[in-house]
């Protein structure tokens, strides 16, 4: 009796030791497969420019007909699956309309129904830099206020290296500016005309993943966000980068560890 008590406290203590380390390879292999989901929709993207002209999506008009959802649908055939990272798979609202009262990093949005909309709704964990569209020059957005004068269109400009693409977000695009604050809880999903509060997500241990206009992926800091080249005259030394002054103390509570860039 004594030896197989023995026994059990040494598995006990082995599991104890183990378990913190399966959960890390768990998360890191969401991680690889989030990636390569992202390389699978550089690939689409890359596709669908080469169809048009080398052109992005239009992003507007015909409800959500002109959205990548629905633009490259034909490119991903529809596979729910590859639009969701392996980390946040739940979409905020199921098949029956019924809206979770939990919205977090870890969820997907959705499901949306109507124009440009799958029969059976449409929902995803990833979003577009709604800067890369290809809207007509002389529109701005309805409800936001966003000129797209500055959109790039094409992947085939300079610097496309850091220029972001394809993302984890809390919602289908994003219009990132350099004066945008983070979010001051870890689950605010977005504020107001804050857009890169939808993006500022702790999926991945202090990163995101991300897919850039050179058809590369990789994971991106959280605070390295605010230096990317989100569209021609993003300011990358804006205030919430070390070149723009910005101070470890001045990240709110749950960001201060991560990486200054």
């Amino acid at each position: 009796m004594i030896e197989l008590l023995v026994v059990i406290a040494i598995i006990a203590l082995l599991m104890s030791i183990l378990m913190p380390a399966l959960a890390r390879v768990k998360q890191q292999a969401k991680t690889m497969a989030c990636l390569a989901n992202l390389k699978q929709w550089n690939l689409y993207f890359a596709m669908y420019t080469e169809d048009y002209d080398g052109k992005f999506q239009a992003g507007v008009g015909g409800g959500h007909t002109n959205h990548w959802g629905n633009a490259l649908r034909s490119y991903y055939k529809n596979d729910h699956k590859i639009r969701l990272c392996p980390t946040a798979t739940k979409p905020i609202i199921d098949e029956n309309g019924n809206q979770s009262p939990q919205f977090n990093v870890f969820s997907a949005w959705g499901r949306f129904w109507g124009e440009g909309y799958a029969p059976e709704g449409d929902w995803g964990s990833y979003g577009i830099n709604g800067w890369v569209e290809n809207p007509p020059p002389s529109y701005t957005t309805v409800y936001e206020n966003f000129e797209t004068v500055n959109n790039w269109r094409t992947p085939n400009v300079n610097g496309a290296g850091y220029i972001p693409l394809f993302m984890d977000a809390l919602r289908f695009n994003i219009f990132p500016r350099d004066t945008d604050n983070p979010p001051e809880t870890e689950d605010m999903a977005w504020q107001g005309m804050q857009h890169i509060r939808r993006i500022c997500l702790n999926r991945h241990d202090g990163f995101t993943n991300m897919a850039f206009l050179d058809w590369s992926v990789r994971k991106v800091g959280l605070k390295e966000m605010w230096t990317l080249r989100w569209h021609r005259a993003y300011n990358q030394s804006g205030p919430w980068t070390m070149g723009g002054g910005v101070q470890s103390s001045d990240w709110p509570v749950w960001m201060r560890n991560f990486k200054d860039y």
